[in-house]
């Protein structure tokens, strides 16, 4: 098949095509992303000033806040500004390249919450061996490995798109670049191009999360072997754990686990994973983990006693 690409950019139909709705949808998700940004950097911050590095838990959690701040940066800006620019157009390189940071991220933060609940996992069920299992040298490795899996899967994404041809149109129903509303474009016969897509995304959207689902359960099983004390805080940290998994799995496993389709809720369904759950990351995080509070407190009291003082 000889690829001939006529298209240079693509045209982005956006969230909606109603003036007043996207001028409220650019205030509603500026303010999202603002909060995506500084509750992110506070969990980086509190992580790095608090010297929380040496716990497996906030050594990935630290990760994770980075990983949420670059994915949604990868679509939240662009989607923001064309909400209230009169031609929404991204050139074919710059789709390809959101495409890949998309997959890339949205990838990486899948395999670091699978190795977050892996770490609970032996906190909680081989706690004598958690410091032996989960030692830094283990962890960096395991850091690595979440970084080239996201590298690899997003890489096949691109390598499958990129080869396809475009001759027009070249109108996304989206707000940004994804793998299946971009195959609608192509010139040719995109269903094997559908079916590796597909199985690619779904493998690692459904392993991960059976995975993530039978630790949580082995986890909230062994939690009866406890004191009342400790199943109160092993809940309360595993609690925030599947709450962001429940809402980060749920809207990749509709737009993923499907053949080469798309529906009029694709975009809605994306802003949940895109945006909702890299804003309710630090919230959820926060409000239910007494030590990042503590830390917070601890760091933000000594700060104000120390202007305090200067004064």
């Amino acid at each position: 098949m000889e690829k001939r690409n006529n298209v240079t950019e693509f045209i982005f139909w956006g969230l909606s095509q109603n003036l007043e709705v996207e001028e409220v949808c650019f205030v509603v998700f500026s303010f999202f992303y603002t909060v995506i940004l500084l509750g992110n950097l506070l969990i980086m911050l509190t992580v790095y000033m608090g010297n929380l590095f040496k716990f497996p838990m906030y050594f990935f959690l630290n990760y994770l806040s980075f990983v949420d701040i670059c994915y949604s940066s990868v679509t939240a800006p662009k989607m923001i500004v064309d909400l209230l620019a009169k031609s929404k157009t991204i050139s074919y390189v710059g789709c390809m390249l959101q495409l890949f940071g998309v997959h890339f991220f949205g990838c990486t933060e899948i395999f670091i919450l699978t190795v977050m609940a892996y770490d609970r996992y032996v906190a909680i069920c081989k706690p004598l061996h958690y410091t032996t299992i989960m030692d830094r040298n283990r962890c960096n490795k395991m850091l690595l490995g979440t970084w080239i899996g996201g590298f690899l899967h997003s890489i096949i994404q691109v390598a499958l798109v990129v080869q396809l041809p475009f001759c027009g149109p070249s109108e996304i129903d989206h707000y940004f670049c994804d793998v299946h509303p971009v195959l609608k474009l192509a010139c040719t016969d995109t269903y094997i191009v559908g079916v590796v897509v597909t199985a690619n995304s779904g493998t690692i959207a459904l392993g991960s999360f059976v995975i993530l689902i039978i630790s949580y359960t082995v986890i909230l099983v062994s939690l009866r072997k406890h004191s009342a004390e400790g199943r109160r805080k092993a809940l309360s940290t595993c609690g925030s754990h599947i709450a962001v998994v429940i809402i980060f799995f749920g809207p990749c496993t509709f737009m993923y686990m499907r053949p080469d389709t798309t529906f009029s809720e694709d975009k809605m369904v994306a802003v949940f994973y895109t945006i909702i759950t890299p804003m309710l990351n630090p919230l959820i995080y926060t409000l239910r983990n007494a030590e990042i509070k503590n830390t917070i407190k601890r760091l933000w009291g000594r700060k104000v006693f120390s202007e305090a003082n200067d004064k």
